[in-house]
């Protein structure tokens, strides 16, 4: 197979005043990265110096660049989105800080449309401080859904021993039951199934789904979504050729370690899904969103506005996040090769074969 190509990774600061420059100078302090990608900062100077002078300790490098073409591959790299100077206020919920945040993203993914880029690493925003009348959007996920015009979109949680994705993203609980439908969950099932084989390599995708009630349902003495949708959401999934199983009651199935017999699990909402996935992904979990044409990931945790500016924030989940898009830019790019070589995918099924085999004895 030809030698991989070093992608070009874009990264939005998140909210100015959250830990997102934190994480991300000190993840590049770390010169290693810079072997696997390319990466490209969207903000200014200004505000990575203010966050340099609190992380005295670490040695960061990095150009200032006004074109992508121009980066430097041995250097973090900063394009210049405002020259303007920015009230910082580390810890503080200000309009300033999710405005800039904002800013940054909508010229990554600018920068994502144009093919600039090939992947997008963001740092976390503020639901709250990013609202605006140009800005209306309850996450990431629905931002990018719209700007890159996909059918639909997946949040999809992963960590190297899990991947939990989500029926609902950001509702009240109160909404969550009238927002699910048998259509929608065929729809997100096939969603996963896809991402599973093109962004992760998993031929054969095994995935399992989550009840909506308690103990799923009691067979509808608690709640009959699981007896009128999901259910019958599954079998119609199991027609279109998907490997998938329940609905399993949530309480059980991850105490019990059931994720593990599979390659995903869709939850039918926000904490259902979060909650044991950010318990058990050990610190190092990332959000990816599946079903856009382009690469994007993310730490899977917020702003941390408590340690903001503290110099105690750990990096460890948004280096996973770069380390996540690096190797889902490979995958996609093997799938690409495979479907436009036969052969190769012929030769990889013949050893998957023999190797199956060889185990069998």
């Amino acid at each position: 197979m030809s030698e991989q190509k070093r992608p070009v990774v874009g990264i939005s600061v998140g909210d100015l005043n959250g830990i997102g420059i934190e994480i991300i100078i000190k993840t590049f302090s770390d010169s290693r990265i810079l072997e696997l990608c390319t990466p490209v900062v969207f903000a200014s100077n200004k505000v990575i110096n203010f966050y340099k002078k609190s992380i005295p300790e670490l040695t960061l490098n990095y150009s200032n660049i006004k074109e992508i073409s121009k980066a430097n591959p041995k250097q973090l790299n900063i394009f210049t989105v405002w020259e303007e100077e920015v009230e910082i206020l580390p810890g503080q919920m200000t309009e300033t800080g999710g405005k800039y945040g904002v800013k940054s993203l909508q010229a990554a993914v600018k920068a994502l449309k144009e093919k600039s880029i090939d992947a997008l690493v963001t740092a976390p925003l503020n639901k709250f401080t990013m609202q605006s009348s140009e800005f209306n959007f309850t996450g990431h996920t629905p931002f990018l859904k719209e700007a890159l015009q996909a059918d639909d979109v997946l949040m999809l949680m992963i960590s190297e021993n899990m991947k939990v994705a989500l029926l609902t993203e950001h509702l009240a609980i109160m909404d969550v039951a009238k927002n699910i439908s048998k259509e929608q969950i065929i729809k997100k099932i096939q969603l996963l199934k896809n991402s599973l084989i093109k962004d992760f390599g998993v031929e054969r995708p095994r995935i399992a789904v989550l009840g909506l009630n308690p103990h799923a349902g009691d067979e509808g003495l608690v709640g009959k979504e699981e007896k009128e949708i999901i259910r019958p959401a599954i079998l119609e999934s199991k027609k279109n050729d998907c490997i998938v199983m329940g609905p399993y009651s949530a309480d059980a199935f991850f105490a019990r370690g059931n994720h593990e017999k599979f390659d995903a699990v869709l939850a039918m909402y926000h904490d259902q899904g979060l909650i044991p996935f950010k318990s058990l992904a050990l610190g190092e979990g990332t959000n990816f969103t599946a079903g856009i044409p382009t690469i994007r990931t993310s730490p899977d945790h917020g702003t941390a506005f408590d340690i903001a500016g503290k110099n105690i924030a750990d990096e460890s989940s948004f280096r996973a996040a770069i380390f996540s898009a690096i190797d889902i830019f490979d995958t996609r790019n093997n799938y690409q090769e495979m479907r436009r070589n036969p052969l190769k995918k012929i030769a990889s099924h013949v050893v998957a074969n023999a190797v199956d085999e060889k185990i069998e004895e």
